[in-house]
């Protein structure tokens, strides 16, 4: 996967790329979170972190794209927001398990803690060392 393709598939996990009607922004991390049907898509999480994997070299540098960041902290925010938080729309409307609560926080800690990583310099191998799974290709992950 290119860093062009990276940021294209992390702004539809974001939902805010503007083709808004694309599978992939419809069902994509937060998408899957609004409307919640009851399930959380792994695979979503595991793109995510692929997209973060390619994106690590840009992430490194002094001048970032404002768009990925963007992306990043609202895939965070938001999951915590409409998932995590108490009176957020999934737990207030009793839509998500205690299970998948547990599962969407390991999830956005994971994310949430690689990019601190990459912005602060710390490497890859620290941002990625307590994602386990190998990063699945790019043809996963259309």
């Amino acid at each position: 996967m290119t860093s062009a393709e990276a940021k294209n598939l992390l702004l539809h996990h974001a939902f805010s790329h503007s083709d808004h009607e694309h599978p992939t922004s419809q069902h994509g991390f937060l998408g899957m979170l609004r409307p919640f049907d009851g399930t959380l898509n792994e695979a979503n999480y595991h793109a995510v972190m692929a997209a973060l994997h390619v994106l690590a070299n840009d992430l490194e540098h002094p001048t970032l794209d404002r768009e990925i960041i963007a992306a990043l902290w609202g895939i965070c925010h938001f999951a915590r927001a409409w998932g995590l938080d108490p009176d957020g729309m999934l737990r207030r409307n009793d839509l998500i398990s205690p299970s998948q609560i547990q599962q969407l926080d390991t999830w956005v800690a994971s994310i949430s803690y690689a990019t601190c990583c990459l912005l602060d310099g710390s490497g890859r191998a620290e941002a990625f060392a307590d994602y386990l799974p190998a990063l699945p290709s790019a043809s996963q992950l259309q």
